[in-house]
């Protein structure tokens, strides 16, 4: 009757901690898929912004998504001959033969909420650099 009690105590404690992985890794795949749809919005607006002295650059975008996550995009151009005012700008001498500008995306998804995951924080940064 011991050995019994036993046994399915663990199985109880077994299937907990399964279920609290299953749940962690989901919020994980839901942020790395954030995090590269973020990367591609940001290039998708950069796009869109015309990049010159009076409008200057876009270089933060900071997104939601349904309250549970953050999504901060951080943009930072290389290139020659861009405006320097409001412009985050990481080499502005650099000479491309296919463009004059290439961004470096720094996209960074975070859990809003620990106690959505039993308390264990989720955060996952991307970097990716793109010619414009």
């Amino acid at each position: 009757m011991l050995l019994i009690a036993v046994l399915m105590s663990l199985a109880i404690s077994l299937l907990g901690t399964t279920k609290a992985k299953v749940a962690n890794r989901y919020l994980y795949e839901q942020a790395e898929l954030l995090a590269k749809s973020g990367t591609e919005y940001a290039i998708l607006a950069i796009q869109g912004h015309e990049i010159n002295s009076t409008t200057g650059c876009l270089n933060q975008i900071n997104l939601n998504y349904n309250d549970t996550f953050d999504i901060n995009i951080t943009l930072h151009y290389i290139g020659n001959g861009l405006p320097t005012a409001n412009c985050n700008i990481l080499d502005n001498s650099v000479a491309f033969d296919e463009s004059n500008a290439s961004v470096l995306v720094d996209t960074i998804v975070q859990l809003k909420d620990p106690n959505l995951n039993n308390g264990v924080p989720i955060r996952y940064v991307k970097r990716t650099l793109q010619k414009l």
